[in-house]
């Protein structure tokens, strides 16, 4: 059966969002393996940061920090590296660069290993550009004009907007981004910054400090403590 797992719109490992890591690793192994490669293009200080503030997450919840520094499709392909997944609590994809993020882990052993772990009972996390890698399909969010690069495909009917709440004060156009070209069986879901939707495929609970948001049509609003269904 699929472990739980939880589409962040922004806040991996602050101490907010604690409570919802630990439940992410409630009765499963204590081995929370991070994969910050999202972070790669930013260069090597804001990877090492990434990784300082996972291991001080790791430490505050009594469970033993997991790093795989994955940054680029060989290594991701390589078994050293691919099977620091194995037997892991929760494994968590943070944010970054989505585009970036797909194209390496797709169609390799290390993706392949986490759906692996996933289906054995692993909780799986995506925040930010790891939430949105883990859908259909991801926009570019620097040029409005470039089509995007397919996801990962662990959910291939939704679409996630991180950040919703910053994102639409700032750019309300950033919706139009991510409804082009999408089909009436793909779902468009905002996600507050420090909010997440946890569960799924299908049925999803909103948890954080913020809201999801529907944005089939209408924009409709799931606060913290709702469920929605997709």
């Amino acid at each position: 059966m699929e472990g739980l797992v939880a589409l962040v719109g922004s806040g991996e490992y602050l101490p907010t969002m604690r409570p919802l890591e630990q439940q992410l690793l409630e009765n499963r192994p204590p081995r929370f393996v991070q994969i910050a490669t999202a972070a790669v293009p930013d260069g090597e200080e804001r990877l090492a940061y990434w990784h300082e503030l996972g291991r001080t997450q790791a430490e505050a919840l009594g469970v033993t920090c997991v790093i795989a520094t994955v940054t680029n499709r060989d290594e991701a392909n390589d078994p050293q590296f691919a099977d620091l997944v194995r037997g892991a609590g929760l494994i968590y994809l943070s944010g970054g660069h989505p585009g970036f993020l797909a194209d390496v882990l797709r169609d390799t052993l290390l993706w392949r290993n986490i759906v692996a772990e996933w289906h054995s009972g692993t909780s799986l996390a995506g925040c930010s550009a790891g939430a949105m890698a883990l859908c259909s399909w991801v926009p570019s969010l620097r040029h409005p004009f470039d089509s995007g690069v397919r996801g990962l495909g662990l959910f291939p009917t939704l679409r996630v907007i991180p950040h919703f709440d910053a994102f639409y004060q700032r750019v309300p156009s950033i919706v139009d981004r991510f409804i082009h070209g999408k089909d009436e069986s793909v779902s468009l879901i905002g996600i507050d910054e420090e909010t997440a939707i946890v569960g799924g495929p299908q049925t999803w609970k909103v948890e954080g400090r913020g809201s999801a948001w529907r944005l089939d049509g209408d924009r409709v609003e799931f606060p913290t403590g709702t469920t929605l269904s997709i």
